[in-house]
């Protein structure tokens, strides 16, 4: 005559209407860990002091032009060395400089690589743990007076080529005769 009703618990549909605010709890907590778990990176607090360091780069940048610098590297991961060459006009340029592999995310794997080039500015220096991913390449010299730098895309990109921008060729100033 009349259907006894089921408890609620056994029916389908409430446990399908929590399911949407367990699946947020359950996120809500992992990614709680996460940010608890993960140090994040220093965020700069001077940001004046950051300005006036992007001039020195530029500065860094156009004695790189004036000097026609350009560089170029492979990495080959069996033998665990980043090799290339470095010249400037040309010329092979013979003098120490520093390569800084810089994680695109995580700061903690950033590499600085001291290079001393031989006379003809082919160079070779171990690198044994290279991960892939996107890496910020700076190529500086020892005393810090030019900079080339760019983004390497390892190991879709299986060597990476930076050079100087060339200087602007200097105005000509035309008079228009009377």
């Amino acid at each position: 005559m009349h259907a006894i009703p089921t408890p609620w618990y056994a029916q389908r549909w409430p446990w399908l209407l929590m399911l949407g605010p367990a699946l947020v709890l359950v996120g809500g907590a992992w990614l709680g860990y996460l940010a608890v778990v993960h140090e994040d990176a220093m965020v700069v607090d001077d940001y004046y002091k950051q300005g006036k360091a992007i001039n020195q780069d530029l500065r860094r940048d156009r004695v790189a032009s004036a000097m026609r610098l350009s560089f170029d590297a492979r990495y080959d991961p069996a033998r665990g060395i980043l090799e290339g060459g470095i010249d400037s006009g040309g010329a092979g340029l013979d003098k120490p400089f520093r390569i800084h592999l810089a994680h695109a995310t995580i700061p903690a794997k950033d590499t600085m690589l001291e290079v001393r080039p031989d006379a003809q500015g082919r160079y070779r220096v171990a690198l044994p743990l290279f991960e892939g991913g996107r890496w910020r390449v700076v190529v500086e010299g020892q005393g810090r007076d030019w900079r080339l730098a760019g983004a390497w895309d390892w190991p879709k990109r299986q060597s990476i080529a930076l050079a100087a921008d060339p200087l602007p060729a200097p105005a000509t100033e035309t008079s228009a005769a009377p």
